[in-house]
């Protein structure tokens, strides 16, 4: 009974022994040829991706919170490799539509001066001028830009009043606005102290003035505003009752040479990007620039948000 009771002891534990590797084997091949397919799925995506197929998209492997994870960011990845791509295809078309037209009327103007059809008179000149004037306004806007994004820029803060700003600015754009009948209003009743470089922060609000006025009829009104919303920050706010902003567009101002309106805004003129150096300028001083518009028709505000001097550490 001792030697039957031993063998059959022995004989249970190695099929048993046997029936657990064999499992052990099939569940780890079945598991790893699942793995397998997952990641050779994941690898196939970002291979398409990488190609510059931006639309693939990565299924999720169904084996874990992290591969989902893993997916779910491979998916945002590509998404965002997407609206770069599609912002550089646009910003290359524009740019090369507002080269375009400059350089197309300095050629026409040449080859009239050639062929003796025009003069080089004053007015030829003032053309010729006008157009260079207009290259080289667009070549030291988009270098502006480049260096404020890149951290670039000779930014030269100290402590500056905010009065002094609104109404030098303001100042300044009175002639324009005078020219076109557009009431221009100063509030400065709660003005404060900011650390902000004086002449870059002229060209941003010259910049929200000139914006302002383009997209405001005659007849309109465009009212600059100083806020003091805590002890950290200074606001100064521009404010338009003009066209509007529709909510579509809202969040693409201050994108390089994106306009709501392409046909209307070129006979305007400009190099397009204002607002994009605005916002750039702005956060070098390591504040912000926001919009806000309750729709067409309605009118605009931008907000300028700039550290105060005696911004708590």
């Amino acid at each position: 009974m001792e030697e039957a009771f031993g063998s059959a002891l022995l004989i249970s534990l190695g099929v048993a022994l046997t029936s657990s590797v064999l499992l052990a084997l099939g569940v780890t091949a079945f598991f790893t040829r699942r793995v397998q397919r997952s990641t050779a799925a994941v690898a196939h995506s970002a291979s398409r991706i990488a190609g510059g197929n931006y639309q693939s998209q990565v299924p999720s492997p169904g084996l874990g919170a992290e591969f989902d994870q893993l997916a779910t960011t491979i998916n945002d990845l590509a998404q965002r490799l997407g609206d770069v791509e599609t912002t550089r295809r646009r910003l290359l078309a524009d740019l090369a539509h507002e080269m375009r037209t400059p350089l197309g009327s300095i050629e026409a103007h040449l080859e009239a001066i050639e062929d003796g059809i025009r003069s080089l008179d004053d007015q030829t000149l003032e053309v010729l001028h006008g157009n260079t004037a207009r290259l080289q306004r667009l070549a030291e806007d988009i270098t502006a830009v480049a260096r404020a994004e890149e951290g670039g820029l000779d930014l030269r803060p100290v402590p500056t009043d905010t009065t002094t700003l609104v109404e030098s600015a303001t100042a300044a754009a009175h002639n324009a606005y005078d020219a076109k009948q557009v009431a221009l209003d100063v509030d400065t009743r709660q003005a404060g102290s900011v650390m902000a470089d004086p002449d870059r922060m002229a060209q941003v609000l010259g910049n929200l003035l000139d914006n302002a006025l383009q997209h405001t009829p005659p007849g309109g009104r465009v009212r600059v505003s100083v806020r003091k919303p805590d002890p950290d920050w200074v606001e100064i706010t521009v404010t338009d009752n003009g066209e509007g902003i529709d909510a579509h567009h809202l969040g693409h101002v201050f994108e390089r040479f994106y306009r709501a309106d392409p046909a209307r805004s070129r006979v305007r003129g400009g190099s397009g990007i204002g607002l994009t150096i605005s916002k750039a300028l702005v956060e070098a001083h390591g504040g912000g620039l926001s919009a806000s518009s309750p729709g067409p028709g309605s009118g605009a505000e931008f907000t300028i948000r700039l550290p105060s001097t005696g911004r708590s550490r």
